[in-house]
């Protein structure tokens, strides 16, 4: 038996969804009338205009039954993004921030999507309430809308399991609670707990409170809006540790986290993904550290030699090391965690390092945390299976399961992972083909359009850590803006909206 499409639940929970919307926007207005900001006014009414759009969308769905299934949560998911930015751009377009819909699009979806690029050239000469703005869109996208919704659609007369399994489209996923609702709140609990606790680390090592506040938001949820042109390049290097070890921390599965803090840390040591991914912040940490030292001792010695003098010699070289190691650490988490702040503009080193720095992109953080990408669980079971099958080709009758923190994965998982990668790169494929049809260079649209699908906002070329999208072409902006709904939804819950099976299920 068919079952009706329940489109009142749809609209009750868009009208749920944008009541939130609307008292975070809030803030931004309050913060503009403390700071004297002019753009207090396009934020009010921006916040009013959300709020009887919820309001009316509440109304449409108000005798909704209280079921969420499974094709109303698929719908839901990859549509609030959407509905979310449309009224997310209207403070940028209103105060004249940004002069047109597309660039305030872009922006809005960046923010969301916790991509992190920006078409504003001069982040700098924005107001306070539109750089709040900037780091509340990443907060909100980074642990994910409806994860927040389902710690708080309950309140509404609202379920959220599908929701919350719609959201969570990694390999698999871990309850730390009987009530989905529950886990939510625990997610979210411990979000804002690393938010806090590093806008006071910020903010004791030299960051003014404003800023720490803004920058913290932006790592906690992987999103990579700055304050500052030069993202954390003029920072000090207690404050560029303090952000690589959040962005660290925040490519973990926040359920092994929790685990963790609730004085299960062998959950943590055991998870053989978080093995995986730390595994390759140090690896690749390593390699990118030897390979400044050696760029700039032996080949390139003209910008260190002059401070090697005098009695100085030893601390000297001690202090290149360090600097070598640390932008070496902050660039790596940057990039496999697909949060794009910068230390340094990586552009400005060899060709060699910066592929290298460009191929990290690729990658991820961890399954169930706030980073893009593909994840270190697929790759994982990615890299087993290929060898599983490269040793069935010498040993045919061999019976060789692919095992996963201990347990066998079945046949399911093995394709769903492969189906994946396949689509990802499809998509990949073709948004460069776009870009360039666009007159975007062969290796800016290929670094693009990977930076797009992984989230990370930070590219090649002009795109990279010093520049910006301002001058990246209309239609191509509009197909980047797709292309990071797609890389932060995952792929398949955008590919079943498309699927009959779905609609007919």
């Amino acid at each position: 038996m068919t079952r009706t499409f329940n489109w009142k639940i749809v609209f009750r929970t868009y009208g749920s969804l944008l009541l939130i919307e609307a008292l975070f926007m809030a803030a931004p207005t309050v913060v503009a009338y403390l700071y004297g900001d002019p753009d207090g006014g396009a934020f009010a009414v921006s916040t009013f205009i959300t709020l009887i759009a919820g309001w009316i969308a509440m109304r449409i769905g108000r005798d909704a039954p209280r079921r969420v299934g499974e094709r109303e949560g698929y719908l839901i998911v990859a549509l609030v993004w959407i509905v979310f930015s449309v009224f997310g751009l209207l403070p940028f377009y209103l105060s004249g921030a940004l002069n047109t819909v597309t660039d305030s699009w872009f922006e809005t979806m960046a923010g969301f999507s916790t991509m992190g690029a920006t078409v504003i050239e001069n982040v700098e000469v924005m107001s306070h309430a539109i750089l709040l703005w900037r780091a509340l869109m990443q907060w909100l996208g980074g642990m994910g809308i409806i994860v927040l919704s389902v710690a708080v659609l309950p309140l509404f007369g609202l379920g959220g399991m599908q929701l919350y399994a719609a959201e969570v489209t990694g390999v698999s996923y871990e309850k730390l609670s009987p009530r989905i609702n529950s886990t939510a709140r625990l997610l979210w609990g411990t979000y804002v707990l690393l938010t806090v606790l590093e806008t006071l680390l910020l903010n004791f090592f030299g960051m003014d409170m404003f800023d720490s506040v803004c920058h913290s938001m932006a790592t906690i949820s992987t999103g990579g809006f700055s304050t500052k042109n030069t993202s954390l390049m003029l920072c000090s290097p207690a404050i560029q540790y303090t952000v690589a070890v959040f962005m660290l921390l925040s490519g973990i599965n926040f359920t092994q986290l929790i685990f963790f803090m609730r004085g299960k840390p062998e959950k943590l040591y055991h998870d053989e993904e978080t093995r995986w991914y730390v595994g390759a912040v140090l690896i690749c940490t390593a390699i990118l550290t030897i390979a400044l030292l050696v760029y700039y001792t032996w080949i390139n010695q003209a910008e260190w030699l002059p401070r090697l003098v005098g009695n100085n010699v030893i601390r000297g070289y001690a202090t290149h090391v360090e600097w070598a190691f640390r932008n070496a650490f902050f660039t790596i988490c940057a990039t496999i965690t697909s949060t794009g702040f910068a230390s340094a503009d990586y552009m400005l080193w060899p060709k060699i390092i910066w592929v290298f720095v460009f191929l990290t992109m690729f990658t991820g953080g961890a399954s169930g945390s706030t980073a893009g990408g593909i994840k270190w669980v697929r790759i994982a079971i990615f890299a087993k299976n290929a060898y599983a099958e490269m040793y069935r080709r010498i040993h045919p009758n061999a019976v060789i399961p692919i095992r996963f923190n201990g347990r066998p994965l079945t046949q399911t998982v093995t394709n769903n992972v492969m189906a994946f990668l396949f689509f990802y790169v499809v998509i990949i494929i073709l948004a460069t083909f776009v870009f360039i049809a666009c007159g975007i260079s062969p290796s800016e649209a290929f670094a693009t359009a990977v930076s797009g699908m992984g989230n990370v906002g930070e590219s090649l070329g002009q795109y990279g850590p010093a520049g910006n999208y301002a001058n990246f072409p209309v239609v191509a902006k509009w197909v980047m803006t797709l292309v990071m709904l797609i890389g932060r939804l995952e792929i398949f819950t955008v590919i079943l909206l498309f699927s009959p099976a779905l609609w007919r299920k």
